[in-house]
């Protein structure tokens, strides 16, 4: 394995394993911000159910803190190329994210837990909202951060070669941040929504804490549908539109595309062939792609071979495979959270045990796709680490050897390994104890973090 290969590798898993936890907080903060909507309305389940929430919300944040530090560490440690030149940049909105973001979410994430007694419903509420604000606002400058490096805007290069920032309106207001926000904040919500029934499901198939369970998933199957549905349209699609605009080769590779077609088919399944540059297999739907992509059916579509080799993504088949992963997933939640809405319409979801079933084993999928999303867009970039002025070989770290990575890779797995024993024994504690009525701050302050 190159050397680049490993501080790549490196740094993979250190973002995969770190976004487990945002992801579930970001979607968490918007649904116990709902739940204390309710509950400031007279109901007394939506109030329980925040509470539970909220601990679980607790827990999972300091894990994404936990987590996160490192992966900003090794912009220096493996990427110290990249850092020099682009530091001026990228700092600007990771800066932001930690001063206006993350204080205001984790000062008032204490009043959420602590503080309900003392603030009132209302100012409870408030302390609800404001932990939604910044655990969203937060997902905004990371983001804009990743968009900057998939399509780099206001800025220029220096004598010496490094990138200077222009315009910091053009930073945050970049066209490809905001389709690439609102997908990302949708995706977070299919996951809280699906760990919300998951949970909810689990208690109702026990006959444990029903009026809680109830009334949490409730909410969540409503969310869940709406954020799956505008995973795919209008988000999704629009994710996709800039791709084809302004990374066409990656759009290609990512749907199986490797010749260039009028009339272009869609395909569903196949295996790609990289040595012949086709798809085994295939199951398409005619002319499909054509369609989606510029809205007419016998439309051109440039396929991979119609660009530089050397401009191609560098792991043809693992953004083939990540990009349908994804999609097909994404799909099935919409099926899944389709019934339940029609079962939760006509009075029966709590009834139907093959449906709760499936619900409570879906827990894991909305972690895979997110990941397999994240994937596609980071795959698809390649082979550049700032796309059309640095490629990823200019990028690294050259001075630190595979060896020295692979060491510290190792080190990394085995305190995240132990990290995730302490987060399930902590998180399983929490749901073994389930939502509890009452006041919060009586009965919990202390018992759990």
């Amino acid at each position: 394995m190159d050397n680049v290969d490993v501080h790549r590798l490196h740094f993979a898993f250190t973002i995969i394993y770190h976004y487990i936890f945002p992801q579930l907080t970001m979607g968490l903060a918007l649904l116990i911000l709902i739940l204390k909507t309710l509950a400031l309305r007279g109901d007394t389940a939506a109030g329980d159910g925040a509470r539970f929430w909220t601990k679980i919300f607790a827990v999972t944040f300091v894990m994404g803190v936990v987590t996160g530090i490192p992966m900003e560490f090794q912009f220096g440690t493996n990427w110290s190329r990249f850092a020099e030149a682009a530091g001026g940049i990228i700092g600007q909105t990771l800066a932001m994210e930690g001063i206006f973001a993350f204080f205001l979410e984790s000062t008032f994430l204490y009043l959420l837990l602590f503080g309900e007694k003392r603030l009132g419903p209302r100012g409870h509420w408030a302390a609800a909202l404001l932990v939604f604000v910044g655990t969203w606002l937060s997902g905004y400058f990371i983001v804009c951060t990743n968009a900057w490096m998939q399509h780099p805007v206001g800025v220029e290069i220096g004598p010496d070669g490094e990138l200077l920032l222009t315009s910091i309106a053009a930073l945050l207001t970049n066209p490809w941040a905001v389709p690439q926000y609102m997908h990302t904040m949708v995706g977070t919500t299919i996951t809280a929504s699906f760990v919300m029934t998951a949970i909810g499901a689990f208690y109702v198939l026990r006959g444990d804490h029903p009026a809680a369970a109830r009334r949490f998933m409730s909410v969540a199957v409503v969310v869940g549908f709406v954020a799956c549905v505008a995973a795919a349209f209008p988000t999704g699609d629009m994710q996709a539109k800039l791709v084809v605009r302004h990374q066409p080769a990656t759009f290609a590779a990512m749907e199986g595309h490797y010749h260039t077609q009028d009339g272009a088919a869609l395909v569903l399944i196949g295996q790609p062939n990289i040595e012949t540059l086709h798809l085994d297999n295939p199951i398409v739907l005619p002319r499909m792609l054509s369609f989606l992509t510029y809205q007419r059916w016998g439309a051109r579509v440039e396929g991979l071979t119609a660009f530089d080799r050397e401009d191609w993504p560098t792991n043809l088949p693992g953004l083939y495979y990540a990009y349908h992963i994804m999609a097909g997933l994404g799909t099935i939640f919409i099926a899944i959270m389709a019934t339940s809405i029609v079962f939760l319409w006509r009075g029966k979801l709590f009834e139907t045990r093959w449906l709760l079933w499936i619900l409570m084993l879906s827990l894991p999928f909305p972690f895979i796709a997110n990941t397999a999303g994240w994937m596609t867009t980071e795959f698809g970039r390649q082979p550049w680490i700032i796309y059309g002025i640095m490629r990823t070989v200019d990028g690294y770290s050259a001075h630190v050897s595979s060896g020295n990575a692979i060491f510290s890779l190792l080190g990394f797995a085995g305190v995240y390994a132990m990290l995730s024993v302490l987060y399930c024994f902590l998180t399983l504690r929490i749901i073994t104890a389930g939502p509890v009525s009452g006041d919060f701050d009586t009965k919990h302050s202390g018992a759990h973090p």
